[in-house]
């Protein structure tokens, strides 16, 4: 039995996917509990006309999320903090920072999507890397200075 999902199922697939189960895990499961609905004429036309708008909105978003990463991939970030010898930072620049920072230059970026090769616990130059979409990651530039 063909059945569109309506949310995604554990060991089955992701919601707006078409699948073909056993008749009684629909009747029983699925269509009872809401999860799915059947996969009659009328509804596969809807779907088809959902799947080529959902995938016209994936493709733009896409594409605004290369231009923020060429936007992003040319700012430089510069932090000026307190060190002692040797460079070594008391503290460190952490991912809520540089969203901070990226949020004063007109970037709303949230620092969960701020990755760092390791810890920035030294005076400096670095790489970030921010997630914009998937498979799509800005490559960011650090300074850290050492306050005067």
């Amino acid at each position: 039995m063909k059945v569109i999902l309506k949310q995604d199922v554990v060991n089955l697939g992701k919601r707006g996917e078409l699948k073909d189960v056993a008749p009684g895990y629909a009747r029983n499961h699925l269509l009872p509990r809401g999860f799915a609905v059947e996969a009659t004429a009328q509804r596969l036309k809807e779907w088809q006309q959902q799947k080529a708008k959902l995938e016209a909105e994936n493709r733009e978003q896409e594409e605004v999320a290369r231009q923020h990463a060429d936007q992003l991939a040319r700012q430089k970030l510069i932090f000026t903090m307190p060190a002692g010898e040797g460079g070594r930072l008391f503290g460190s620049v952490t991912p809520g920072d540089i969203a901070g920072k990226l949020k004063e230059n007109g970037f709303e970026i949230e620092k969960k999507r701020v990755e760092l090769e390791e810890p920035i616990k030294l005076v400096g130059s670095f790489k970030a890397y921010v997630r914009l979409y998937p498979g799509i990651r800005a490559e960011l530039n650090i300074l850290v200075e050492k306050e005067a």
